[in-house]
């Protein structure tokens, strides 16, 4: 297993896409915007080397008294197929901590929402 991707909400896209590229040599993506929840886009920064993060921005993102929080959203593991994540899904649906059912995002992804203990979101992809 390994990580995927992790996931950082933004009131600012450009600000903090620019300070990845410029202070880390990150390597800014394409920018996507979802025809599922409206105002909500985001961009992928690789790193050379190591995982990639999601940069997310939307209208409830706002430096006062966000609706969601600034900061890291989730964690994303990659297990490797999509039976591995339709496994995982079904135990986590069992164990009453599966959020969303394995889907192909909008995005491209096939992936299942889970929430850990304190309430922490895991996407598990392929």
């Amino acid at each position: 297993m390994r990580i995927a991707h992790v996931a950082l909400w933004t009131a600012d896209l450009d600000g903090l896409c620019r300070f990845w590229a410029e202070t880390f040599g990150a390597v800014v993506g394409d920018l996507y915007e979802s025809a599922r929840r409206p105002g909500f886009c985001s961009r992928f920064l690789t790193l050379k080397g190591g995982p990639s993060i999601e940069v997310m921005q939307g209208p409830w993102i706002t430096r006062e008294e966000p609706q969601e929080r600034q900061g890291y959203a989730h964690l994303a593991l990659s297990l490797g197929s999509r039976k591995a994540v339709d496994a995982m899904a079904a135990q986590a649906a069992a164990s009453g901590i599966l959020l969303s059912p394995a889907r192909m995002t909008g995005d491209g992804f096939y992936e299942a929402v889970l929430k850990d203990p304190d309430g922490n979101l895991i996407e598990i992809t392929v």
